[in-house]
């Protein structure tokens, strides 16, 4: 896609605030509707949700990074719109956008931006339309650790790319004492563990170690997992457990998936200090990133390598994929209302509680005007 302009993003104040207790975890992939029953919800009706003539199931699927939110979404969406049933099944990215483009679902949650190839495969469910990007949640990619007695750890971009390539393959490496010169860190193999599914979270990631450690990482990165070594498991919540279980463990996760006592890494950047992965300090690199789509769409380039004090380098932002015209009749009263709802304040105001940060003003406010106008 060509540039079309570039704004450098306000800080997003709303996201700037501690994680103040993450959601229940839900597996991802499973076949539970996150609440998507509407007669099922126990959560208050909230009298600004906007219903119209929303009906029917909404079926969705895709990013596992946004589950969470999803889950807390559709139980306070679904308490007021008694006639709309959601299932969003957090299967991943990659399969989110598949099922798009292939017409099984309404919309789907990526936490990479549509491909070229993508948006051409897009036009054949989106009659006269496209598919199109939506930003609508950010937040840190946490990298987590099972490491006895090691409650603090600092890597940098070099380190990391050398340990998820399996080159650095024992905790007590010498370029990890190097960054850890108090820590007692044990003689114990490391574990790194991968995304098996195709991930956006994997596409961010990897995009972080190729800005910020060019020289050793040599893959060209994208959804799916190209280094050879470690283990591999499904869905975030699937690497988290992986983590959680094995001794030597370290992965890369959404921060609402790095919670009940695991540790995560605080990352060496070109700042003084060491940055640790919270939704104030990924705010402030989110808010220096730049839009790039085209058109309706409102793809987001990120700033990977931030100097900032307090910049945490490896962030994500998940969109909502959906046609921008050709919407199925059927299936756009509720598409267009839902939306709407995780747009508004009302919806952007549930995420820091569940881990995540809010999209800056300027960039919502585009987002609210774009769902107005689907067709």
């Amino acid at each position: 896609m060509k540039l079309q302009r570039k704004n450098r993003l306000r800080a997003l104040s709303l996201g700037a605030v501690a994680v103040t207790g993450a959601l229940t975890l839900t597996a991802c992939g499973s076949d539970d509707t996150g609440g998507g029953s509407a007669g099922g919800s126990s959560a208050p009706a909230n009298s600004k949700i906007d219903c119209g003539d929303a009906k029917g199931q909404l079926l969705a699927d895709g990013s596992s990074a946004q589950k969470n939110a999803i889950d807390a979404w559709v139980k306070q969406y679904t308490a007021s719109c008694k006639s709309v049933q959601i299932n969003y099944k957090g299967s991943g990215s990659g399969a989110g956008i598949t099922a798009f483009t292939q017409g099984q679902v309404a919309f789907a949650g990526s936490d990479s931006a549509l491909k070229p190839e993508e948006v051409t495969a897009s036009k054949e469910v989106c009659k006269g339309g496209q598919g199109i990007d939506l930003p609508m949640v950010g937040g840190p990619i946490a990298v987590g650790y099972n490491v006895p007695g090691v409650d603090s750890l600092v890597l940098d971009a070099k380190t990391l790319a050398l340990i998820f390539d399996s080159k650095i393959t024992n905790w007590n490496d010498k370029a990890i004492k190097a960054l850890n010169p108090d820590a007692k860190l044990p003689d114990l193999k490391i574990q790194p563990y991968h995304r098996s599914d195709e991930s956006g979270t994997t596409d961010n990631f990897t995009k972080y170690l190729i800005a910020a450690a060019p020289d050793n990482w040599k893959y060209e990165g994208g959804k799916a997992w190209q280094a050879k070594g470690g283990q591999s498991a499904q869905g975030s919540s699937g690497v988290a457990q992986g983590v959680k279980e094995t001794k030597g463990a370290i992965s890369y996760m959404e921060l609402s998936y790095a919670k009940d006592g695991m540790s995560t890494v605080d990352i060496k950047t070109g700042a003084t200090e060491p940055v640790k992965a919270t939704v104030e300090n990924a705010t402030k690199a989110i808010s220096e990133a730049q839009v790039v789509g085209t058109g309706k769409d409102l793809a987001l380039k990120l700033n990977y390598t931030p100097t900032a004090e307090g910049a945490y380098p490896i962030t994500l932002v998940t969109y909502e994929i959906v046609c921008d015209k050709g919407n199925k009749a059927d299936t756009l009263p509720a598409t267009k209302s839902f939306l709407t709802y995780i747009a508004s304040e009302d919806g952007q105001g549930l995420l820091a509680d569940a881990g995540y940060a809010p999209m800056p003003e300027e960039i919502i406010t585009k987002v609210r005007s774009t769902i107005s106008g689907l067709s």
